[in-house]
């Protein structure tokens, strides 16, 4: 079930960001400053081979493999995103409105639309 980190770093002159987290999702909200959602980061599939779906304001999407770049377990590598085309958006919409139910309604409608609409 998605839950809201409460305490998360703004960085200063970026766009206002809140942060959802269970075990198969993350997802970041960035907003502008008149407090409208201009975008997000859907992140899933954490614990085996993790993507992520951006959407920005006007319609802009991205899809991407993370790749986590730990190739050796003696260094820790920042992690990178790898252009990636397969999405099933639909499965992945399904799931995400059973696991949002408890944060924000507007949130939860917006990217829920968001996949359902991808192209």
């Amino acid at each position: 079930m998605l839950r809201e980190l409460t305490k998360i770093a703004q960085i200063q002159g970026h766009s206002r960001r809140r942060w959802f987290i269970d075990d198969f999702f993350d997802l970041i909200v960035w907003y502008s400053a008149d407090d409208r959602i201009t975008g997000f980061q859907l992140c899933y599939n954490k614990d085996t081979d993790e993507r992520a779906l951006t959407w920005k304001i006007p319609s802009m999407y991205t899809h991407h493999r993370v790749d986590d770049g730990e190739y050796d377990i003696t260094e820790k590598a920042t992690p990178i995103l790898i252009p990636d085309g397969m999405f099933d958006h639909r499965i992945i919409a399904d799931r995400f409105w059973r696991e949002s139910f408890e944060i924000d309604k507007e949130i939860v409608q917006l990217v829920y639309e968001k996949l359902i609409n991808y192209k």
